[in-house]
């Protein structure tokens, strides 16, 4: 009999340790750069980078064999307002069929601040269909690379792809009126809006590339970028993501913005790796709500205003 009850035990003390170790692995998608020199000369493989300033794609150098991805021309609507709606279908196909993409394509992405950039291409590739299981990021950019590798000021020219997208999935993104709507008007319980930018551009301290400082009456204020490291690039663990988004229930819808549409990829790449499963884009973000001067705007640390509050 206390041999079954030891037995037991030691059975139910490796199944914590299963699930504990488990719980502590990182998103599949993240990748090192062991990885990547493991498998950057495979023929169906798509190197991307997205630089915070693009032209040092050439003047610092950029990863051997990566295409640059210049994030305001190709990750946006370049003739809407704001320009970095996200675009068509059939401009980020072709966009895509530039830089080489295939079906079958592997895509690694990387950039030089701390994912939120590439977190854009990501998204997008998501919301029009491609296979995500092919779709990687580079954990800590070219900072491990550099360590035992060189990096090229050569132009890479891509052979054509042929790359077909879907039509644009509603179950990722929402539009102003939605965010009005579900947030402002009804106050929808099962609805939490998330600003993922600075803290102090949410407050209003800061006014920075719109006419109004602020945030959207109804947002919690959750920085994206601190789950990232600023030194290394790195993600940080799952534990530390799930602790920075223990507030935001994980059975709740989620409607996530930021200025241009960075800050809140990043936010929907951390979200889903911890498991939320319904997180929707602002299609337009601050950068829409904040040069709309008819819509509302709270200024402060807290969600509503005196004017908003219930």
């Amino acid at each position: 009999m206390h041999r079954r009850m030891l037995q037991t035990f030691l059975m139910a003390i490796g199944l914590l340790f299963v699930v504990l170790a488990s719980a502590a692995e990182p998103p599949a998608f993240l990748v090192n750069s062991d990885w990547l020199e493991e498998h950057i000369d495979n023929s169906d493989l798509v190197l991307l980078e997205v630089r915070y300033h693009p032209h040092r794609y050439y003047t610092v150098g950029h990863i051997p064999g990566a295409v640059q991805v210049q994030r305001f021309k190709d990750l946006g609507d370049n003739f809407a307002a704001p320009i970095m709606r996200f675009p068509s279908r059939e401009d980020f196909q072709a966009t895509l069929r530039g830089w080489g993409v295939n079906d079958d394509s592997t895509i690694v992405l990387y950039d030089d601040s701390r994912t939120a950039l590439a977190s854009r291409v990501y998204y997008l590739l998501e919301l029009y269909g491609f296979d995500m299981e092919q779709v990687k990021l580079l954990n800590g950019s070219t900072l491990e690379w550099t360590a035992f590798n060189d990096l090229s000021k050569e132009a890479v020219v891509s052979e054509p792809g042929s790359v077909t997208l879907k039509e644009a999935d509603p179950a990722l993104y929402v539009e102003w009126t939605d965010v009005y709507d579900d947030v402002l008007s009804r106050r929808d319980p099962e609805v939490v809006l998330l600003d993922a930018r600075p803290r102090d551009m949410y407050t209003g301290k800061v006014i920075q590339h719109a006419i109004q400082g602020g945030h959207i009456p109804g947002a919690i204020n959750i920085v994206s970028l601190e789950g990232t490291d600023g030194q290394s690039q790195k993600w940080h663990s799952p534990e530390k993501l799930a602790a920075m988004y223990a507030d935001i229930p994980k059975d709740k819808r989620v409607y996530v913005y930021c200025h241009d549409g960075f800050r809140m990829g990043l936010a929907y790449m951390q979200l889903k790796s911890l498991g939320y499963q319904d997180v929707k884009l602002y299609n337009g973000g601050w950068s829409h709500w904040g040069n709309e001067l008819t819509l509302p705007v709270v200024e402060g640390d807290q969600p509503y205003d005196e004017a908003f509050a219930l």
